[in-house]
């Protein structure tokens, strides 16, 4: 079907998608906020106290684990009352910490409507992309499971240009405002997911409830052919607690589904077995990595890396960072189209030492008095925050999570994916509460350690990542090899990333033999 088509003539499915997508925009406008507000002088004052560095952080990532233990029970509440309603349930509660945040009074009160805003966000954030999956039909499904990202940037986009507008508001209405409208912003899209979105037809169906799944199929407008393609295929095309920048779905089982006490077990037991215990350990690094890159660093706190880098006001560093904003939801449109044109493995190593480059760049400026003081300098970090966030969003936003899922056994893909999401969520707390820590103590120590994180993982992906894209699992089985080894050679043959891993350790030359199985087995035998 054409997209003029459905542009033109809605279906139900299209419209409930790209309302259900709005809570994108929460999460993003969340982000964008809080880094502004907590350097404004005003908010100091009113919630009593000068934040430390580690209190700093503190306030920041407070949100981050609430949010990362209330996901863990947000299929258990989607499978109980309901995809659309377990999104209006978990936006509301994040609207009540919001609003609580905008009335605070201390510190203390402020730090509670953080994680009660977290503890929302946790229930409803990856029950979207699930709601999405489980309404459209496959031939537009890719497309639609990435809106909720680009809603993300866009919230981004509008979090630091709301600060932007109230900086010079002189009362504390210039920082609760902000807090004020993500509250409204969070009641309103709670209300019109309880009244408007439908039940998923395939939850009702899976309650027993056929002659309401086939009332919903009707309201959304599913053709009758796709109806059964979507209960067939969902269960292989969705990626709870994930919004990912991809044009085809990531091919990973919906722990939100109805699974027997025995599928339980045996997934667990499958998780750590030696052909996907390998998978499982990248999986955790690349997520926990893709944190460690030092992207949340510069989005919740942008304000302070351009006040550090010599913009002195902070309207100044409000339009700093709000263009910061645009540059990223500007570049998202095209990398969530492209996404699948490009390669996981060639775009994570790439991005990486893009990354990498751009970070040492940052450091060594910090590191000599003379460079950061001189104007050119200024810019030039300036010039080079804004070409770090463009080049994690073209490569590192979109791969790393595609990759991660990937990669994994279909047996133990859905608890695999899981795990790796959870490490994802304690990096990002690590990096949330430390960076102002960092940044106190050295101006150039941040900047060399996200630079290293970030050259460990490309070394790593070149040697242990496989390219997925367009590869069926048993291409991509017989890349790590039948027994779960290590990967041994991504897009190029076996032998021939061995010889260059041998050359590179010094062992090319020696008399050793080397016997790679590339089809029944993944021993590595020298001798």
């Amino acid at each position: 079907m054409d997209i003029m088509n459905l542009i033109r003539d809605p279906p139900g499915y299209l419209t409930a998608s790209l309302v259900c997508s709005l809570g994108g925009f929460l999460f993003g406008i969340d982000t964008g906020i809080i880094g502004p507000v907590t350097v404004q002088d005003d908010f100091k004052q009113h919630i009593g106290v000068h934040p430390s560095p580690t209190i700093h952080g503190l306030i920041v990532s407070s949100i981050l684990i609430p949010a990362a233990i209330s996901s863990f029970f947000a299929g258990r509440l989607a499978d109980a009352l309901g995809r659309s309603r377990g999104i209006a349930i978990g936006s509301f509660v994040f609207a009540l910490g919001a609003a609580l945040e905008a009335g605070s009074i201390h510190i203390s009160m402020f730090i509670t409507g953080r994680i009660v805003e977290g503890i929302g966000e946790g229930l409803y954030l990856g029950t979207l992309v699930v709601y999405i999956c489980e309404i459209t039909p496959p031939r537009v499904r890719g497309a639609l499971t990435t809106v909720p990202q680009l809603f993300i940037t866009l919230g981004l986009m509008t979090g630091f240009f709301t600060c932007y507008g109230a900086v010079n508001i002189d009362s504390s209405f210039s920082w609760r405002l902000p807090f004020l409208l993500l509250a409204a912003y969070a009641f309103l899209f709670s209300a019109v997911a309880f009244l408007y979105l439908p039940p998923s037809p395939r939850w009702l169906s899976l309650h027993g409830r056929m002659a309401e799944a086939q009332h919903a199929w009707e309201t959304l407008g599913v053709p009758s052919a796709d109806r059964e393609k979507i209960i067939n295929q969902v269960d292989n095309t969705t990626s709870p607690n994930s919004i990912t920048m991809t044009e085809t779905p990531v091919p990973t089982p919906s722990p939100t589904s109805i699974r027997s006490p025995d599928k339980d077990k045996s997934s667990l037991s499958s998780l750590f077995s030696p052909k996907s215990r390998p998978r499982l350990l990248l999986a955790v690094f690349l997520m926990g990595m893709q944190q460690l890159s030092g992207i949340d660093g510069v989005l919740y706190y942008a304000p302070l890396l351009f006040q550090q880098a010599g913009l002195d006001s902070n309207k100044s560093t409000f339009l700093a960072s709000g263009v910061s904003a645009i540059l990223i939801f500007a570049v998202t449109v095209p990398a969530t189209f492209y996404a699948d044109k490009w390669g996981r493995r060639t775009s994570t190593v790439l991005g990486g030492l893009g990354m990498t480059v751009t970070m040492f760049l940052m450091g060594g400026i910090y590191t000599s008095s003379s460079s950061s003081s001189a104007t050119w300098g200024r810019y030039l970090v300036i010039g080079c925050i804004y070409v770090f966030a463009v080049i994690y969003c073209i490569t590192w936003g979109v791969s790393i999570k595609l990759s991660a899922a990937e990669i994994q056994t279909p047996e133990s893909r859905a608890s695999a994916t899981s795990i790796a999401h959870g490490s994802n969520w304690i990096a990002n707390f690590a990096v949330a509460l430390f960076t102002p820590l960092l940044l106190d103590a050295s101006a150039y120590g941040a900047y060399f350690l996200f630079g290293g994180c970030t050259l460990l993982t490309a070394v790593v992906c070149w040697f242990c990542l496989p390219e997925t894209r367009g590869r069926s699992l048993d291409d991509i089985d017989a890349a790590f090899g039948q027994h779960g080894g290590w990967f041994h050679g991504g897009a190029r043959t076996e032998g021939t990333m061995m010889k260059k891993m041998l050359k590179i350790s010094g062992l090319a030359g020696r008399r050793r033999r080397v016997t790679l199985a590339v089809e029944g087995s993944d021993r590595l035998d020298m001798s």
